[in-house]
């Protein structure tokens, strides 16, 4: 698939090589000069665990702090709703691993391939076996697009896109781009995703595509989704579905995608609230977004709950069973909505829970489980969702965060990645929390 990728993406990850190399002697590699014991060990090397190991680095000094995390390219997720929509480029979401891991920090560059909790040790493809005192595991989540009969194959037909894989960004773009008439497709699928409005996003922003370039009255747009709602909170749920009603878009609730036939173009739904019962949709474009689900390697580990998410208390970030074991972000069972901006309130807590813990002292401070999800409405506005464990609207800002906004739009396209790089990567941002409170002048 590496051939296909755009060719600024393939000269960063040439880049990274030479990255990694002139900067061998800021990061300790996983070779000889590593040590099998560290004060603080992270899991994964994405937002929640550099942004821990940023954290951990100022508490316990960068020499007794080490990442496992195998790539060689850290990306920001985010943005890849408007590259996808053709207004930025899949290059400019991606910078080299070893670029943001902190400075002195270890990086172990493996993957993880068993937990021994009881021994406070993990073990690595390559081998290596790393003990620990701390442990914060943040490794995500994984796609299942094989869990839908025709992918990821089908992704070699054109008219196919998915914004969750820096392999399939483009896709959608080029699907877009390249409509001409008839179904333009767009699903979410039938298990917990990360960022759950952006397959609804990327349907917002073919719609204002297609009118801008006058082929909207040859395009049926059409969301089939998994779930019984539109939105999972009701405030910003209601301000969607006048959208959807205002703009003439299509929403089938509870229809789940189960194939793709690409070479007929061709998609097969099932009817959730009538097993057994399919349908048929021919299209012109469709964006897929696929199953999810937790890390492999924490299924048949003792830290894994029912369903084989991470089981962490959801006010702590403590591991239910294991006093030393933290959690963080999408591979975490804490139920709220698996969005980056959940992973910086997170990391504020978890920084606090780790501390108290350092001291022998009992956490203190708690998650209230805030997310949010900037709804891209269109090239230029956004709805701004901010809530809570329980659902209820938390919003930073005085106004009414469910209207279509401008200065959101901005924020989602230029404010936010800048806070992202810069902020929570570094440690340095733990959310809007404080600012809240100025914002409504101490009342939330």
């Amino acid at each position: 698939m590496a051939g296909q990728l755009h060719p600024q993406l393939l000269l960063s990850r040439q880049y990274c090589r030479v990255f990694s190399v002139i900067n061998s002697h800021i990061h300790t590699s996983s070779g000889l000069a590593s040590k099998d014991h560290y004060k603080v060990l992270v899991l994964g090397g994405g937002s929640g665990g550099i942004a821990m190991a940023a954290r951990m680095k100022r508490k316990v000094g960068a020499k007794n702090v080490a990442i496992v995390e195998p790539s060689e390219v850290h990306y920001y997720q985010p943005i890849w709703t408007l590259v996808g929509a053709g207004s930025k480029s899949v290059a400019s979401s991606g910078r080299p691993t070893a670029s943001v891991i902190p400075s002195g920090v270890t990086w172990v560059t493996s993957k993880v391939a068993e937990f021994d909790p009881e021994n406070n040790t993990v073990h690595t493809d390559s081998g290596k076996k790393i003990s620990y005192d701390y442990l914060i595991v943040a490794l995500g989540l994984e796609l299942h697009y094989e869990k839908i009969k025709g992918l990821p194959e089908g992704f070699e037909h054109p008219k196919i896109g998915s914004n969750y894989s820096v392999k399939t960004v483009e896709k959608t773009w080029n699907a877009l781009k390249n409509f001409k008439e008839g179904n333009a497709l767009f699903t979410f699928p039938n298990t917990p995703i990360k960022c759950a409005g952006a397959p609804q996003k990327i349907m917002y922003l073919s719609d204002a595509f297609l009118r801008k370039t006058g082929k909207r009255s040859k395009a049926n747009i059409i969301y089939n989704t998994s779930l019984p709602v539109l939105f999972g909170v009701k405030k910003y749920a209601d301000a969607l579905w006048e959208i959807v009603k205002k703009r003439d878009l299509n929403v089938n609730l509870r229809h789940n995608l189960i194939e793709v036939r690409a070479d007929k173009q061709e998609a097969v739904f099932e009817n959730l609230d009538k097993p057994g019962e399919t349908e048929v949709y021919k299209y012109e474009m469709i964006h897929v977004t696929p199953p999810m689900g937790p890390p492999a390697v924490l299924k048949g580990s003792s830290l894994e709950d029912e369903a084989g998410w991470l089981n962490v208390n959801k006010s702590t970030l403590q591991h239910k069973t294991y006093a030393n074991v933290f959690g963080i972000g999408d591979c975490t069972n804490l139920p709220t909505s698996k969005t980056a901006a959940a992973v910086a309130a997170q990391s504020a807590v978890l920084d606090r829970t780790v501390s108290r813990i350092l001291k022998k002292q009992t956490p203190d401070k708690t998650y209230d489980g805030y997310t949010s999800c900037p709804l891209v409405t269109s090239y230029n506005t956004v709805i701004l969702a901010e809530f809570d464990y329980d659902g209820q609207p938390l919003e930073t800002f005085p106004v009414d965060q469910s209207k279509e906004s401008r200065v959101m739009y901005h924020m989602k396209a230029d404010v936010m990645p800048h806070l992202y790089w810069h902020g929570l990567l570094k440690g340095l941002w733990g959310g809007p929390g404080p600012y809240r409170t100025i914002m409504h002048m101490g009342m939330k």
